[in-house]
């Protein structure tokens, strides 16, 4: 990363200064230079996150004015000029763009993104993870989830998905399984634990919350009793 090999250079610089320009101690060089390599990088992350998060601004004015188009074209125009300035910037970027293609229903587009995008971005791997469902891809869906939750290990949503795509493909054995890990790792969840009986009596998962709805398009909206629920298509 630029960002880091600046800093390392102006560090080094700094440090080899001081190291033949004075009589200190070898060990103060060395200190010195690690503490201008820590502040010049922090300086110049801040610049970059501040002008990334400045783009990404603008961008969610786009969707929110159903301009996916131009969202895109801004994503990609960050990607491309700060990709290389910090870690993981070219990944998040295709984590949006894939999201993105997805609520288009451009699944094909939205695959060739998001299997490049962040594993941190929970919300993009499980978009990931169902297409690979669909596509018939259990072993790939299965990975992808594994890989998400061992980053994000606190969201019910993620693990109440990742098993409501078990059941669906037929491992209901795994699904239980996968639940009940969920449950511990999150630390209990409501519903959760209603989804796990109904796993274990032998029903089907047939909701998950509205929050969830939002970030997936394979869905039908229903009510139940006084709570909306979303209903993913398969």
């Amino acid at each position: 990363m630029l960002s880091v090999l600046i800093s390392s250079a102006a560090a080094g610089i700094f440090g080899a200064a001081l190291y033949f320009t004075t009589s200190l101690h070898p060990a103060v060089s060395v200190v010195t230079g690690l503490a201008a390599f820590t502040l010049i990088y922090v300086v110049m992350l801040k610049q970059v996150m501040k002008r990334v998060g400045d783009s990404m601004e603008v961008v969610q004015k786009d969707m929110m004015a159903n301009r996916p188009e131009a969202a895109i074209h801004k994503l990609e125009a960050v990607q491309k000029k700060y990709a290389y300035w910090q870690f993981f910037i070219k990944k998040q970027m295709n984590a949006q763009i894939g999201m993105i293609y997805y609520m288009r229903r451009d699944f094909s587009k939205a695959y060739e993104y998001l299997e490049q995008g962040f594993v941190r971005h929970w919300v993009a791997m499980a978009m990931l993870a169902i297409i690979q469902m669909k596509r018939n891809q259990p072993k790939k869906m299965i990975a992808t989830f594994q890989k998400t939750v061992a980053g994000t290990r606190k969201e019910p949503l993620l693990w109440s998905l990742y098993a409501f795509c078990l059941e669906k493909i037929g491992d209901r054995n795994k699904a239980v399984n996968i639940m009940e890990k969920g449950l511990k790792k999150v630390g209990g969840d409501e519903l959760m634990s209603a989804n796990l009986e109904v796993l274990k009596s032998g029903g089907k998962i047939h909701s998950v919350p509205v929050n969830i709805a939002l970030i997936f398009s394979h869905i039908a909206k229903v009510n139940a009793d006084t709570e909306e629920h979303l209903l993913i298509r398969t």
